[in-house]
């Protein structure tokens, strides 16, 4: 698990060095494909079945803006000064998912949707904080509510994190809202992955004609991060990883 995540985390890293006004979605999905693959490792989102429709065509999720997740790349989409990108990502590596998202500005973007991505990011630590044995899953939906909440943001509700494992998606489901002591007890050695889906406006969403894409309603930027994380007695383990990333972004917000 540790190892398929932290090529997801390499494979955002080496993203982050090609996000810049110009580029297409597209041109960004061929980065990821090849660099899993030349690891030795199978883009898990690639052909994911889809419920609503066909499977998902490319190896990355592509959110640009109001796209809050799931945005298949294309050609048509091209990123522009202001802009934010969620990239999620998925490898399949001997046996093993990893699964991690990380929000990317587009050259300079406006401090408003700055402090957005600053308050998800931070609500993703401090669930992670709350992701240790003997706690329960609404511990962590409860502390990435709360942060989002005070600031006025809007917390998705259709959609969560989720364990992971052998399968990209496994149980338990983790919601970014609930009460503290509700829900599954977790146990050492669980590996989940935990996702806040945070809107500056209103929290309703709507899914578009490609059956994928999930937009806000009220056309205001999303942002969405995400860590897989084993849960330990004293403190959660971070199998993914932003490292590369940050170290690429320096102090944006």
């Amino acid at each position: 698990m540790r190892q398929a995540n932290q090529l997801v985390g390499r494979t955002l890293g080496e993203l982050a060095k090609h996000i810049k006004p110009g580029v297409t979605t597209l041109q960004l999905d061929k980065i990821a494909d090849e660099f899993i693959r030349d690891h030795g490792a199978i883009p898990t989102f690639k052909g994911f079945p889809n419920p609503y429709g066909g499977p998902f065509p490319a190896s990355i999720c592509t959110s640009v803006n109001d796209v809050v997740v799931h945005g298949v790349p294309n050609n048509e989409t091209v990123l522009k000064e202001g802009d934010i990108i969620s990239i999620d990502c998925g490898t399949l590596l001997n046996g093993f998912n990893g699964d991690s998202c990380y929000t990317f500005c587009v050259g300079e973007v406006s401090d408003e949707v700055k402090q957005l991505l600053k308050t998800t990011k931070e609500s993703l630590y401090l669930g992670i904080e709350n992701a240790v044995a003997g706690k329960h899953i609404g511990d962590i939906s409860s502390a990435v509510q709360d942060h989002c909440e005070a600031q006025g943001y809007g917390v998705v509700r259709e959609l969560t994190g989720h364990g992971i494992g052998r399968e990209m998606h496994e149980e338990p489901k983790v919601p970014n809202y609930g009460r503290r002591g509700n829900g599954v007890m977790l146990k050492a050695s669980m590996c989940i992955a935990i996702e806040p889906m945070i809107t500056m406006g209103n929290r309703a969403i709507w899914l578009d004609q490609d059956r994928w894409t999930i937009r806000t309603q009220d056309g205001k930027p999303a942002a969405h991060f995400e860590h897989t994380i084993a849960v330990r007695k004293g403190k959660a383990e971070i199998l993914s990883s932003f490292e590369e990333v940050e170290q690429l972004e320096g102090n944006i917000y």
